[in-house]
């Protein structure tokens, strides 16, 4: 199978792992099954327990990237992490909205916050 170019940067930030997508649409089911990978692997493999996902890049997701992130939010939640979104365009908001993601997961306008929510203490690890 060819090496596929990575569909997201990671950085980090204190203790805080923030992805960048470096595309602006995920729609196929090939770069779906990628990004899946490239995100679980922050946490089986580099052990990333706090985690801000920048959509500032993002146009365009497909259905099936939304039970990705909610599959890595159940394994972040399962051990004890954080896990926040940030910079998403209206569209995808509202598809965020309408499936309930944004109730699952704590969504911030910008990248400082949301590392700032991800980053403290007091709330980490609360169940929902």
């Amino acid at each position: 199978m060819e090496q596929r170019n990575s569909l997201i940067m990671a950085s980090q930030i204190g203790d805080v792992c923030v992805v960048n997508f470096l595309t602006s649409q995920v729609l196929d089911e090939m770069n779906v099954q990628q990004l899946g990978q490239e995100l679980n692997d922050l946490i089986d493999k580099e052990g990333k327990t706090r985690l801000v996902v920048n959509f500032s890049k993002i146009k365009f997701l497909s259905s099936a990237v939304l039970g990705k992130l909610i599959s890595l939010n159940k394994k972040m939640t399962s051990l004890k992490g954080r896990m926040a979104f940030c910079a998403i365009n209206p569209d995808i908001m509202q598809v965020f909205k309408i499936t309930r993601l944004d109730k699952l997961i704590d969504i911030y306008d910008d990248e400082d916050a949301a590392v700032k929510g991800v980053s403290k203490p007091g709330l980490f690890g609360r169940y929902r």
